[in-house]
């Protein structure tokens, strides 16, 4: 049986030091979270999930207003904490924790294998919940990734550093076996 699962990474939201979990959209954020609903619009989706974070929320609430559906939060999709990469660059903090997957940073850094394992452990749960069934899941850049390298490890800081905000992907399983990865659309680039 084929399942669908369609990858929402969450739309652009302003850093907010200490706002984690509670800091939403961006104006241009807003206006992509209703294209993301538009782009999906006529597609026949049964659940909604998502990550905990109040951006990968706002990024599909529109959507489940538009199929009228309601939005679990699983707090196994929450983003990766990156810890103190101290004066290593952002991306370079990245790069470190996607070649070496057991490492993590001090200060309540998560490791690419520790968060890839609870993340994975809830799309095998959704595979086996929804078989032959459409779900949306509203997503973070790494946990997207890592949930893809999961199922086929060529994915990985190329593909990460590939993603926008928003970014959406669908994925097609035959049974927990990952079958084609398809991007929909992606952000523009104002830069």
């Amino acid at each position: 049986m084929t399942t669908t699962v369609y990858l929402i990474r969450h739309a652009e939201s302003e850093y907010v030091e200490g706002a984690e979990r509670s800091r939403g959209l961006s104006v241009r954020g807003e206006r992509d979270a209703q294209r993301v609903s538009e782009t999906l619009k006529g597609i026949e989706i049964y659940q909604l999930v998502s990550s905990p974070y109040e951006r990968a929320i706002a990024t599909i609430k529109p959507l489940a207003d538009n199929l009228g559906l309601d939005i679990t939060l699983i707090e196994d999709l929450r983003e990766r904490t990156i810890g103190d990469f101290g004066d290593a660059g952002f991306r370079e903090a990245k790069l470190q924790v996607y070649e070496h997957f057991q490492f993590a940073y001090p200060q309540g850094g998560e490791s690419s294998a520790a968060a890839q394992a609870r993340a994975a452990a809830v799309m095998n749960r959704l595979l086996e919940q929804y078989e032959g069934q459409s779900i949306a899941i509203g997503t973070h850049g790494d946990i997207m990734t890592l949930m893809l390298h999961y199922f086929n490890a060529e994915y990985g800081y190329t593909f990460w550093q590939s993603t926008t905000m928003p970014d959406i992907y669908k994925l097609t399983f035959d049974g927990k076996r990952l079958e084609s990865v398809e991007r929909l659309w992606r952000a523009e680039s104002f830069d």
